[in-house]
């Protein structure tokens, strides 16, 4: 059964990466759309059950885990035309503002650096709610939604179609399934 007192859920978590989920999805030759996700990285949560305002979130990606389900594409992800994951390995999100909407809904702002740009992001949360595991550990879920521009973190690199349009979309859709861990 899920726990759904706020209050008792206060404390700090460390993300779950086997059981969480980086993802994104963007147009494709301006016909279909491209799934991939992050297969490496870590972060930690603060909830505050009692003032959700006083939440934190951190998530640092390692860019050599990206995963496309084409290794030649996912190599050309991680080229100089895309992350140079030789001179910038690590994407991270920190949150800088944490708002509850109402019901399960949440939204955290923070600050998405890729490339060494950093740009402030807004994340749609839901609550998916918290339990104690088999094992002991006292989890909490979430999933959640966001847009960007890759343009505006000099993500530019695309090439022109026969038909019109480009290769690769500017907008990127993000989505997250985030399972944590409370900190003994």
């Amino acid at each position: 059964m899920a726990n759904t007192d706020l209050t008792a859920l206060t404390g700090d978590y460390t993300i779950d990466a086997s059981h969480s989920t980086i993802g994104f999805t963007v147009r494709h030759a301006m016909v279909t759309n491209v799934k991939g996700k992050f297969n490496d990285f870590s972060g930690s949560l603060h909830l505050d059950g009692a003032d959700p305002s006083a939440s934190t979130a951190s998530i640092d990606v390692k860019m050599d885990s990206i995963d496309t389900g084409s290794a030649d594409r996912d190599g050309h992800l991680k080229s100089a035309d895309f992350f140079k994951i030789d001179e910038f390995p690590t994407m991270t999100f920190r949150s800088t503002k944490a708002e509850a909407l109402g019901d399960e809904d949440y939204r955290i702002t923070g600050d998405l650096e890729i490339l060494g740009t950093t740009r402030p992001i807004t994340i749609d949360l839901e609550f998916n709610g918290a339990a104690k595991d088999p094992f002991g550990n006292e989890r909490v879920g979430f999933e959640g939604k966001a847009e960007i521009k890759r343009s505006d973190w000099g993500l530019t690199w695309n090439a022109a179609l026969e038909t019109g349009g480009v290769l690769v979309s500017d907008k990127i859709k993000l989505h997250f399934d985030i399972s944590a861990i409370k900190n003994a």
